[in-house]
């Protein structure tokens, strides 16, 4: 037979080797560890929401301005997720999450030096770009790389990271700030931090299985899906669900970031905020595997669509109630409706679009949500400090939840309910 100059690669074997992956050790130790990590590396944002009203207080400041740095270190983490999983693609994941590990320690250093100069340049650039930045994005990537048939389940374990963090880390964060001070407390979880990832990256963080050879594979198998996706132009598809991704974070970022200020205002103990707080990090951690359960058998769109219908009826409710008993239950339930979002971004750019362009796809998607969340902390501050309490910003945050509702309902419809109608829509 003539040469044809055509790639005649089997276009099924790196799902086979994924596949395979899926069912050994090594892929469940992967997310595993990545999982501890991420618990570890995400304690370090909720130093800010804690000590929101010290750290106010000790700068002399204002609410709208100490909260900017834990805005700042959300927008810091998607856009670093973009450079580093740049940068994991060539350096491997280990390096990068031990350079993150050192970033995240650098950047509470600087903040607890008691300038607010340094709190907001320690918690952007230090903790979020080159710190967090190096680690959710780059480690859902590689994570994903090792799984196949459960690759949603795996997605919403190690996202977990975050909610486990926040069932451990508040209540302790506020106990050491009451005690030590919101300063020395910073500067003792940054050392605690590194301490605990940098061993867990060198020894168990190992390469991908598809890592080197699915991106030759792609280019060929995927070539027309790169073009159109869901009917559309694959980047148009993108794009919708960048914006879809900033709007649901919007009100999202309201009760993480100012639970216990809200609390307090109220009339609730900080104490008592901050055991809110666990409670909602808890039920998150609690639903997302049902989420990510949910996700591989009905994808990830719909997924996507029922999680942030319960997000929104929590943020309505959140406006409406004020007495402990009432936010404890409603903080329980936004924990179960949110917790799947998250991962379910990270699954759909995996269902739609070829593992090559993973590295800067999820980051992408990543960092246009963590604006949101961004925003979300910051805008909610803007609100309190205009009209002294936070009814407003509830009020807020639905609107852009119902602006997400609007977007990816519309994308639900373009392929349908269900895996087959995802699976439709990628032929």
């Amino acid at each position: 037979m003539p040469d044809s100059g055509v790639v005649t690669r089997d276009p099924n074997a790196g799902a086979r080797r994924r596949a395979h992956a899926a069912s050994t050790p090594g892929s469940w130790t992967a997310a595993a560890v990545a999982l501890a990590i991420l618990s570890f590396s995400y304690g370090s944002p909720l130093l800010v929401v804690v000590g929101l009203k010290p750290i106010t207080a000790g700068l002399g400041s204002t609410r709208e301005i100490v909260v900017l740095a834990a805005a700042l270190s959300w927008v810091g983490t998607g856009l670093g997720g973009i450079l580093m999983g740049w940068l994991a693609d060539r350096i491997g994941i280990r390096r990068t999450v031990v350079l993150g590990a050192l970033m995240i320690a650098a950047g509470l250093a600087v903040s607890a030096t008691g300038s607010l100069w340094a709190l907001l340049i320690g918690h952007g650039l230090l903790l979020g770009l080159l710190g967090n930045g190096a680690m959710m994005p780059p480690l859902m990537v590689y994570v994903s790389r090792w799984f196949e048939a459960r690759r949603g389940t795996a997605l919403a374990l190690i996202s977990s990271g975050q909610y486990v963090g926040g069932m451990v880390w508040p209540s302790l964060f506020e106990h050491a700030m009451a005690r030590y001070g919101w300063q020395a407390t910073m500067l003792s979880y940054g050392v605690f931090c590194a301490a605990a990832i940098v061993p867990l990256a060198l020894l168990f963080l190992h390469p991908a299985p598809d890592a080197g050879a699915m991106p030759s594979e792609m280019v060929v198998t995927h070539k027309q899906v790169r073009r159109r996706v869901l009917g559309l132009p694959a980047n148009l598809v993108m794009a919708v669900l960048c914006m879809a991704g900033f709007c649901c974070c919007v009100p999202m970022a309201l009760p993480q970031s100012h639970l216990v200020a809200f609390c307090s205002d109220v009339g609730i103990s900080a104490a008592g905020g901050a055991a809110m707080l666990s409670v909602l990090q808890a039920c998150a951690f609690a639903s997302r595997q049902f989420w990510g359960w949910v996700a591989d058998r009905i994808g990830g769109l719909p997924t996507l669509l029922m999680g942030s219908a319960c997000q929104a009826l929590a943020i309505v409710a959140f406006s409406l109630t004020q007495n402990e008993a009432g936010l404890f239950a409603i903080s329980a339930a936004f924990g179960l409706g949110f917790s799947g979002i998250v991962p379910a971004y990270v699954l759909i750019v995996r269902e739609l679009y070829p593992s090559s362009e993973a590295s800067w796809r999820v980051p992408l998607v990543l960092f246009v949500s963590m604006g949101g969340m961004a925003f979300g902390s910051w805008w909610a501050g803007v609100l309190y400090d205009h009209f002294g309490f936070y009814g407003p910003a509830f009020a807020s945050g639905a609107v852009f939840n119902l602006a997400n509702l609007t977007l990816v309902g519309f994308l639900t419809l373009r392929h349908g309910w269900g895996r087959g109608g995802m699976r439709e829509a990628a032929a």
